[in-house]
């Protein structure tokens, strides 16, 4: 029997291993030694061992534990993701245990990133993850070092910040650019025989849901850097530690108002509505009386002008049911043996038979056999087919119609509500799926600037893409709260109050609200999907609009606010949009922040910044 004993290149006493970094109330760390080796490697061991070849760690499922399962609630396909995460281990001797954890070896060529991180224990920790997506156990620096080791550490390797995450290094071979692995070597779709489109076109979500986050990583590696810094720049000992760069003041109590319940004093004597703005600020509050909803929908989802006559409205209402009339015939008229030749045309037609049977089937409306409630249904997604071919449908839309089919209870005005809905989320059902990438990345941003510590945690869990919100959304949280709920959530967010990206707010003020039961429970990314999709019936609306709308004053006021969270906010122009968005009302916004101050709102502070910001509004 023989040693193969490597080269020793690095050497530190006292890093400690923190076995519960998550848990405040325990306070389990063993002190250890760490070492890069010529393998290359790196190596921890305990101080009552000395171990230079100790096995590779990988964390490993305990023995006799079951795999994670559960019902999502819904179809497959409209669970949060549709699989659970399966384990993805190498074949490596588990750890050796001594007492809890033993010594560990992880080759540099499957270190994928590492991260600075601070848990609320105070303390600074290094955290690493393997190109398996397991993280090691985070490692304390109590004297010093840490510098001395990524020095070590980049004579085999190379270290690349993150774009999206000042905390986060992402480890690359020297002979590699951040570039060099294409999207064939991600596997984003595991049958790569299949047609992409035809799939696509078939579920969306369960086609995209395997790949997403994989995506997200692959960006965040990608994505050029225009500045190169060392991983390790501060002084040590705190130099893990990258705060979001702003000081967050209080979060204000936010109040819900009284629904809009009298039309008719806004209109004036030709029916025009003589104060749009007060309107959607009335709204916003505190929504609409079920009584007005057929009326007041059509101005915000763009049916009528704001500006229209009473007369001029029943020409517009004339000229669009004949235009509809006109669509409808269109596909009314494809013969069997034309749409025989028309595969995509066959595609649309069989997935909204499918989706109109399933969608909302409790409602009154649309329950039972033979409803009429299902046939217009039907009827308009086929119709809309024809009025935007290019997009034609997609699973979901099925979802965003039947609310307004319910309130208007009419096929034509439903159909054009329905086009003036899309036209605000149309991108999140494009193939590309750009726009819902945007989206996780700007809930990121946010998530991140107002809670580092839930932020960290998600990331340890493999759930930092948040992919686990793609269906929040791609369709504005309809299969999380009551039919009902969202009726009045719904809205709230077409007024584009207090700005376009408020259901960006909405979804963080539900993760806040979740942050003690993730991290008490210690919930891993299986259980994190499964405790989010329990969430389903179960929020209370007003409550997270409070939450949503608090935590937008609470940023607005912030004196010294990230360029990208303004961004997301709408409190700052990218440098790379030449004009501003269609939907974009500063005149709006400006005289919220008015009544606001009116109000007392005292906290809030100027901006300091040179680019060109809008006043940050808040309300009445």
């Amino acid at each position: 029997m023989f040693y193969v004993i490597h080269q020793l290149i690095f050497e530190k006493e006292g890093v400690y291993l923190h076995t519960n970094a998550k848990r405040s109330n325990q306070d389990t760390t063993i002190p250890g030694f760490i070492r890069i080796v010529e393998r290359p490697a790196m190596e921890w061991s305990p101080v009552e061992e000395d171990v230079r070849n100790a096995p590779a760690v990988f964390y490993t499922k305990k023995v006799g534990e079951e795999e994670t399962k559960f019902d999502p609630g819904y179809e497959p396909d409209w669970a949060v993701i549709s699989t659970v995460k399966q384990e993805r281990r190498q074949e490596h001797p588990p750890v050796r245990e001594k007492g809890q954890w033993g010594s560990f070896s992880l080759p540099l060529s499957e270190l994928y990133s590492l991260r600075r991180a601070r848990f609320s224990l105070g303390r600074n920790f290094l955290v690493l993850t393997t190109r398996g997506g397991d993280p090691l156990p985070p490692l304390h620096f109590q004297r010093g070092g840490a510098r001395e080791l990524l020095k070590a550490m980049q004579r085999y390797i190379r270290l690349a910040p993150s774009p999206m995450d000042g905390r986060l290094f992402l480890a690359y071979p020297h002979d590699s650019g951040a570039l060099s692995q294409s999207f064939d070597e991600l596997h984003l779709f595991d049958d790569t025989s299949a047609d992409l489109v035809s799939r696509f076109i078939q579920d969306p979500y369960a086609t995209t849901f395997g790949g997403f986050s994989k995506v997200t990583n692959f960006f965040r590696g990608a994505l050029p850097h225009t500045h190169q810094e060392s991983p390790f720049t501060d002084e040590e000992p705190g130099f893990e530690l990258i705060t979001c760069g702003a000081e967050l003041g209080p979060r204000p109590q936010v109040k819900r108002g009284k629904p809009l319940d009298n039309w008719d004093q806004f209109l004036d004597p030709e029916g025009r509505v003589t104060d749009p703005q007060k309107v959607k600020e009335l709204v916003f509050r505190g929504g609409i009386v079920p009584s007005l909803r057929r009326e007041v929908w059509k101005f915000l989802l763009g049916f009528y002008p704001w500006n229209s006559t009473t007369k001029e409205r029943e020409d517009i209402l004339r000229v669009k049911t004949d235009e509809y009339f006109r669509m409808k015939v269109q596909w009314k008229s494809v013969s069997e043996e034309q749409e025989m030749r028309n595969s995509l045309f066959r595609g649309y037609r069989s997935l909204i038979e499918r989706d109109v049977n399933r969608t909302d089937r409790h409602n009154s409306f649309f329950s039972g056999n033979e409803n009429p409630g299902l046939a217009l249904l039907h009827d308009v997604l086929m119709t809309y087919c024809m009025y935007n071919f290019d997009l034609g449908y997609v699973q979901g839309m099925s979802d965003l119609l039947s609310p307004l089919l319910f309130v208007t209870q009419n096929e034509v005005e439903s159909f054009w509500c329905l086009t003036g809905f899309m036209d605000l989320v149309h991108q999140n059902f494009e193939e590309s799926q750009e726009a819902m990438k945007q989206q996780l990345l700007q809930l990121s941003v946010l998530l991140r600037a107002l809670d580092p510590e839930l932020c960290d945690y998600l990331d340890s869990q493999d759930s930092g893409s948040l992919c686990f919100c793609f269906r929040w959304l791609l369709i504005w949280f309809k299969r999380e709260f009551s039919f009902e709920d969202i009726l009045s959530l719904w809205e709230v967010l077409w007024t584009r109050l207090p700005c376009e990206n408020f259901h960006l707010l909405m979804a963080s003020s539900i993760l806040e609200s979740q942050k003690e039961e993730l991290i008490g429970s210690n919930h891993d990314f299986n259980s994190i999907l499964k405790h989010i999709n329990e969430l389903t019936m179960k929020l209370d609306l007003q409550s997270i609009l409070c939450g949503a709308e608090a935590i937008y004053l609470q940023l607005t006021h912030c004196k010294e606010l990230p360029l990208k969270v303004q961004e997301v906010l709408g409190l700052r122009v990218p440098c790379s949009s030449s004009e501003e968005s269609p939907d974009s009302e500063p005149k709006e916004t400006d005289t919220l922040l008015a009544q606001s101050e009116a109000r007392g709102a005292s906290s809030c502070q100027p901006f300091n910044g040179q680019t060109p910001q809008r006043t940050p509004p808040t309300y009445p």
